[in-house]
């Protein structure tokens, strides 16, 4: 993916210098009210700017919202701790339960509704993966009657991929691994997915072809529960020095995400 496709997100930003951290005597009360930092992740067999990946050697999460939990962590003064989830949509259900206190997640208009974006820190694209031999060469390819696309439910691509293609038939799956073994087994036609999910799905599937352009131009940003200003203004200022310092990049490519984009200075959720 190249920069050139985000020239309507870049234009629209202005290179604005990184936020001073506010005061966070309040911000520790609301992103830590358990006495340490309650983090809500994405766990997926692929790694992207949001999808973290279990560690089968040593049983722990590696991923770009992992690295910057911990930096915020450390920032704070307290302790994470990691609650997984196989998808953004249980995330956003379980954002006025009380069980976490931030998240780093893909953004759209219903999420807006029960939680607040702070600072995007990478620049998200949704396209589809299809098996070998596949008639779908293009994205506009895959809205037709007949063809059956497997995405993850409740997520911000799957429902971008619903308004792109409504022709086509959608089947909800509860996480990556399903979406995956829908391909693998002949069930699904196309895989609706960010890029960098993607490319390590692809992997898994040989053969497979990942399609140019995308059904989604979007952003991942840091989030917390409605409600809490103080933690909003932190957590957003931690993102714009996080990507100043180079912690976002150093995350990506930590998880082989070395093409991904990370999203300018003061970029707007």
């Amino acid at each position: 993916m190249r920069l050139a496709k985000w020239g309507w997100i870049v234009v629209a930003v202005g290179l604005a210098g990184c936020a001073s951290m506010p005061d966070n005597a309040a911000a520790l009360r609301e992103l830590a009210p358990a006495g340490k930092l309650r983090v809500a992740i994405g766990v997926s067999p692929a790694p992207c700017a949001f999808y973290s990946i279990k560690d089968p050697a040593t049983g722990q999460f590696r991923g770009v919202a992992v690295d910057l939990a911990k930096a915020l962590g450390q920032k704070l003064g307290v302790p994470v701790e990691f609650h997984p989830y196989l998808a953004s949509g249980q995330i956003q259900a379980a954002a006025g339960s009380g069980t976490w206190d931030v998240t780093f997640m893909p953004v759209d208009a219903e999420r807006k509704k029960v939680m607040d974006f702070g600072a995007p820190y990478h620049l998200l694209q949704s396209t589809y993966l299809v098996p070998q031999g596949s008639k779908i060469g293009a994205v506009a390819d895959a809205s037709a009657p007949g063809v059956r696309i497997a995405g993850v439910a409740n997520t911000a691509t799957f429902r971008a991929s619903s308004a792109a293609s409504p022709g086509a038939t959608h089947i909800a799956t509860p996480g990556v691994d399903a979406v995956i073994e829908m391909l693998r087994s002949g069930k699904a036609d196309a895989i609706a997915l960010g890029r960098e999910s993607l490319g390590g799905v692809a992997t898994k599937l040989p053969g497979s072809r990942i399609l140019e352009g995308g059904f989604l131009n979007s952003t991942t940003a840091v989030a917390v529960p409605k409600g809490k200003p103080a933690a909003l203004a932190y957590v957003t200022a931690f993102v714009e020095e996080a990507k100043a310092s180079g912690l976002v990049r150093r995350a990506m490519d930590d998880v082989g995400l070395k093409s991904a984009l990370v999203a300018p200075a003061g970029m707007r959720p």
